[in-house]
């Protein structure tokens, strides 16, 4: 992927990174589980399977500079498998247009290599949107942009990974803390260094349970898996509305919605991608998409 591992440019070393206090029992659990609620879904490895190919995807339309050649119909294909977007991007980019998207688009992944500039591009992408309520999906699309596109160098950096402003996220639930409680604020930043200190801890954690491929992936999946719980046990008013649906299907549903595996309809081709007009959003369909 964009030839990860065998770029010669120089870059500038990553952000020195923070101490984490995860919870091994906690971490147990959740991986324990996962297992057994993918078991009658094909097993772990099928939803492996698929965000691999989520990653082709972004990757063959992103990577290598191929965002400065982006199609808007493309864009649609990536957005639908990013769950906050894919409910919003349709009425913005029908109100603003596509080519202000793709310009942030390629300031986002210009000097990918540079893991040091990730916040700034971030944050530059993020603040190029206007900051409201409205808008919180910005920080979603730039995080699953870089990580999908070049996951061995990019954690997944998500609102529901870790928000430290509302301290809310995967971090959280994993956090230890004294005869197992939940913890209250945690004063960990929400910035690259925690992001890929928490990797780097949670694929020791997977090679110690005899995990040893597809890493990138299998956090993905064990993450999602830890907020999905906090969903369907709490109620979730923290993105209730982008991840919640009105019934509990199973208990892999919200695992699947988190990480944008829920997007496609396979014998349709339908998406959970609303356009302007209300109509869903065809995978691969050629024609314009907003006015």
């Amino acid at each position: 992927m964009w030839a990860i591992g065998s770029h010669k440019a120089k870059t500038a070393p990553a952000p020195a990174r923070p101490v984490l206090d995860l919870s091994g029992p906690r971490l147990r659990r959740a991986f324990e589980n996962l297992v057994e609620s993918a078991d009658p879904h094909g097993g772990v490895e099928r939803f492996v399977g698929a965000l691999a190919l989520k990653a082709s995807l972004f990757e063959e339309v992103l990577g290598k500079g191929k965002v400065r050649e982006l199609t808007e119909p493309e864009f649609y294909d990536l957005a639908a498998f990013i769950t906050p977007v894919r409910r919003r991007i349709g009425a913005w980019l029908g109100k603003n247009g596509f080519p202000g998207m793709r310009a942030r688009l390629e300031a986002l992944l210009a000097g990918w290599s540079d893991l040091a500039s990730a916040d700034r591009r971030m944050a530059e992408f993020v603040a190029s949107f206007p900051a409201d309520r409205e808008h919180r999906w910005t920080r979603d699309l730039a995080a699953e942009v870089l990580h999908f596109t070049a996951p061995d160098r990019y954690p997944l950096m998500t609102r529901w990974m870790w928000d430290a402003r509302v301290n809310t996220g995967v971090l959280r639930e994993i956090w230890h803390t004294a005869d197992d409680r939940e913890p209250s604020t945690i004063a960990v930043p929400d910035g690259f260094a925690t992001f890929a200190m928490l990797r780097e801890e949670l694929e020791g954690f997977l090679q110690g349970n005899g995990v040893f491929r597809d890493l990138p992936y299998y956090v993905d999946l064990l993450c999602a898996h830890i907020y999905a719980a906090y969903i369907n046990d709490k109620g979730g008013q923290y993105l209730h509305a982008d991840f919640c649906g009105p019934a509990k299907v199973d208990a892999m549903a919200h695992t699947r919605r988190l990480l944008g595996l829920d997007a496609v309809d396979t014998e349709s081709g339908r998406t959970r991608l609303k356009l302007i007009d209300g109509e869903a959003y065809v995978l691969g369909e050629p024609r314009r998409l907003s006015s």
